[in-house]
């Protein structure tokens, strides 16, 4: 017989909005219990460039910006393009309605930020960036779990939800020391983040090709719309994701910013130096986020770069979404080769190769002196294709064709040469959440809610459009906070009284 425990709220999922969730529900529930299958809390969050989007904020206010939800809300619908007709309005409008608080509910746990940046369409600037770095979220609200009595299992793989007479009332795992069942008085709240690296559910509601690239969490397989799917919940907004897009692979080593420790003191500090330090002074410290975690812009390729596979051949049309094209390739891997001519002109404004909205830009120098891992010099075709142990008669084949066949796009000039890369395609993040309702209860059959379930960030996104840095975040922390407390509030035995 599986072992089981008896809790008043039970959260799949133990990154940004898992942990909002059992934060709130522990307010209301003397028992919380969040399940993380990894060894680690973190999830995408932890992944995150770190922006937190919002109206309201007391940032905004030292720097005399007036801003409110009502046009945070209208600014959002800026971002959809020609997808606004699939966005869920109402959603929406919880996300901006509850902004203001949840920025304030995170500076309450420690969280600190720098900002508000402006970010077009967003008619004031109203993107808050995490200090120093995005484990913060993790760190701070771990501890503010804990403090509120929420037990975390780590290394708690959720595998089925049970359900009994039409309500779901409890979560089969698996454990280190075997299967287990988490059972909830109230409510279950799902929050396992979204399908990036689910190959299963790429294909399903992307594509074939789609099931082919990875994600930027390696660990986000959809676990929550898994779980969820045999009882007759849905997914919307399936094939949209951010991406594919190209991105340089990570480095060995965590560089000096994002292992900085998630200290308040440090972070005030950052704060200040950032408003008040010279920028010449800041710029090599920030050089080591910019060109670690950030995809190099597609720009390269309007002005001439081509992508070539580690056999040194080109495989793709750079202008025509290339990453699309990366899974195929060898190790699924590629280079950007640039000429002399591009080199220069994308060591200074305006051409970058990378950047971090509001904060910095980096050239060709500053992947030259942060990124010597992926930075491959030559002063002939003859002498790169060495550096990278590619076929020499190859490449230059493989420049050649290209500029026979450039048309209006610039030639690959003369050396000395660079190679940026390897760079792979991946996934940001997947748009594709179930289906719920304004208390984020999961819809099923017809419409209606499923008792006792509820879906939080990712997983409960609900067909609501994230566009723009710093929304997708924004979800995470809103719609957890939301579902938590409406998962402890359907508590129905008498044991589960608030506190006094």
């Amino acid at each position: 017989m599986t072992p089981e425990t008896t809790h008043d709220v039970v959260v799949v999922g133990g990154g940004g909005a898992g942990l909002a969730a059992a934060i709130e529900a522990s307010a209301s529930a003397r028992d919380v219990v969040l399940l993380e299958k990894n060894p680690q809390l973190g999830g995408s969050t932890a992944w995150s460039i770190g922006s937190v989007t919002a109206s309201g904020t007391p940032h905004q206010a030292r720097k005399g910006i007036v801003d409110t939800a009502e046009a945070h809300w209208r600014d959002m619908a800026g971002f959809n393009g020609d997808l606004d007709s699939r966005d869920n309005a109402a959603l929406r409008r919880v996300l901006a309605d509850e902004m203001p608080d949840t920025f304030r509910w995170l500076l309450e746990h420690g969280v600190r930020f720098y900002g508000p940046m402006p970010e077009p369409p967003h008619t004031v600037p109203r993107m808050h960036n995490v200090l120093p770095n995005s484990r913060a979220f993790i760190t701070h609200l771990a501890k503010a779990a804990r403090r509120a009595g929420v037990a975390i299992q780590r290394g708690a793989r959720a595998t089925a939800l049970f359900v009994e007479h039409g309500r779901v009332v409890g979560v089969d795992c698996e454990t280190a020391g075997g299967p287990r069942r988490f059972r909830a008085r109230g409510g279950i709240v799902l929050a396992a983040g979204d399908f990036t690296s689910d190959p299963e559910l790429k294909a399903r509601f992307m594509g074939p090709q789609e099931a082919k690239i990875e994600g930027v969490n390696v660990t986000a397989t959809g676990d929550g719309q898994k779980l969820a799917l045999p009882l007759g919940a849905r997914v919307v907004n399936g094939d949209l994701a951010l991406g594919p897009e190209l991105r340089f692979i990570p480095p060995q080593r965590r560089n000096v910013l994002l292992s900085l420790p998630p200290w308040r003191m440090l972070a005030n500090l950052m704060a200040w130096s950032l408003d008040h330090m010279p920028s010449a002074l800041l710029r090599p410290f920030l050089m080591s986020f910019v060109t670690t975690a950030l995809a190099p812009s597609p720009a390269l390729f309007a002005e001439g770069a081509i992508l070539i596979n580690k056999r040194g051949e080109r495989f793709s049309d750079e202008l025509d979404n290339p990453a699309f094209a990366l899974p195929d390739q060898p190790d699924k891997m590629g280079y950007i080769l640039l000429d002399k001519r591009m080199v220069a002109l994308f060591s200074a404004w305006p051409h970058f190769i990378s950047t971090a909205p509001g904060l910095a830009y980096a050239y060709v120098d500053d992947y030259r002196r942060n990124r010597s891992d992926i930075f491959n010099a030559g002063a002939t075709l003859d002498a790169l294709a060495s550096r990278l142990a590619m076929p020499a008669a190859v490449m230059a084949a493989t420049v050649r064709a290209h500029n026979a066949s450039a048309g209006n796009r610039p030639l690959l000039g003369e050396g000395p040469y660079v190679a940026l890369g390897p760079v792979r395609a991946v996934f940001v993040h997947a748009e594709g959440g179930l289906a719920v309702d304004h208390e984020h209860r999961v819809l099923g059959a017809h419409d209606l809610p499923i008792p006792g379930l509820y879906a939080a960030g990712s997983t409960g996104q609900g067909g609501l459009l994230l566009k723009g840095h710093g929304h997708h975040l924004g979800w995470a922390f809103a719609s957890g906070r939301r579902a938590g407390r409406n998962a402890a509030l359907a508590c129905r035995s008498a044991d589960a009284v608030p506190r006094a």
